[in-house]
């Protein structure tokens, strides 16, 4: 353990070294099962920097029930706590999903992936990508609309991809304007590449969405520092 104290060097967030006697200590607690938000009260470090030097410290065999016990209630709490939001978000919106808030999310979705110079909105999440076509619909964008450009990678299957996209939107294999497979390995990273989503005609979409976009921000955003 001395080698590894003497050989490891690092620095807290506020630029104070460790010493050793903490490094000793960090070392000690996590070795004997304490977990990282654990030895963060204890030694009042930051977490990014004990996660990073215990990155190779291991908790020896002794103690490893404790750790899997405490990561088992924190993963239950986390479960919890991710199932009350849900509910929360739920209630909050069961009443308010329709036209008018669809067309809400198109724009913000649009604000935030859509190019400019068209209508047309990329991304890689299959949610985001459905959900924009189905707010688009709803406003009257229909099937025969939508053109799409696949971005997918060598190490991918090309057909499966083309096949994922077209099921996604519903829309036929000859609506796609383009597939470009680049180099690179992105298999279980991005498992269908990348898809964007063009409207065709857009241009009266493109005005209302840029017009809620305007509002939104007036409204929100007014003032501006210089």
């Amino acid at each position: 353990m001395i080698n590894i104290v003497s050989s490891f060097k690092i620095r807290c967030m506020n630029g104070i070294p460790l010493t050793k006697e903490e490094i000793l200590k960090m070392t000690s607690l996590r070795q004997t099962g304490h977990s990282i938000n654990e030895i963060q009260r204890i030694l009042l470090r930051g977490k990014g920097t004990i996660s990073r030097y215990l990155k190779g410290v291991k908790v020896l065999p002794e103690y490893q029930d404790i750790i899997k016990a405490k990561q088992g209630a924190s993963k239950s709490r986390s479960k919890k706590l991710w199932d009350e939001a849900h509910q929360k978000a739920k209630e909050a919106l069961k009443r308010i999903i329709n036209k008018k808030t669809k067309l809400l999310i198109a724009a913000m979705l649009y604000w935030g992936e859509g190019t400019k110079k068209d209508f047309s909105l990329s991304n890689t999440d299959p949610k985001l990508i459905k959900t924009f076509v189905e707010c688009l619909k709803s406003l009257g964008v229909s099937n025969t609309d939508f053109r799409i450009t696949i971005r997918t990678y060598e190490d991918l299957n090309k057909t499966r991809v083309i096949n994922y996209w077209t099921r996604l939107i519903g829309i036929p294999r000859k609506q796609i304007l383009n597939v470009n497979v680049l180099k690179g390995k992105k298999k279980g990273k991005l498992q269908y590449g990348m898809c964007r989503i063009r409207v065709t005609r857009g241009g009266t979409y493109l005005k209302l969405a840029q017009s809620v976009i305007d509002l939104v921000s007036n409204e929100l955003a007014p003032k501006l520092p210089s």
